[in-house]
């Protein structure tokens, strides 16, 4: 795995946890019993963004640091997911 795809599998594992994590501990305009007119009642009051962004970074980092090396040891390669035979084996 180069430089490249190796921040590459980080950015995508930094996003699907972030969206794991934004919506845990949001606290909505309905649970504050505080619903500005025009407005929905699960639209965010406090989200905590900043917080969950720094939580998010070291998750990914622990997840993206496993996938790695779960890449770079050859556990998993790309010739596991060849199915049908298309990819010639690595000489």
């Amino acid at each position: 795995m180069g430089i490249t795809s190796g921040i590459v599998l980080y950015a995508v594992t930094w996003f699907m946890t972030f969206l794991v994590i934004i919506p845990i501990r949001l606290e909505t305009q309905g649970d504050r019993c505080e619903v500005v007119p025009g407005t929905h009642a699960g639209a965010p009051e406090r989200h905590f963004l900043k917080q969950k962004a720094w939580i998010t970074t070291g998750v990914a980092f622990v997840i993206w640091a496993i996938l790695a090396g779960i890449i770079l040891s050859g556990v998993i390669s790309v010739n596991d997911f060849d199915w049908f035979d298309r990819i010639p084996d690595p000489v």
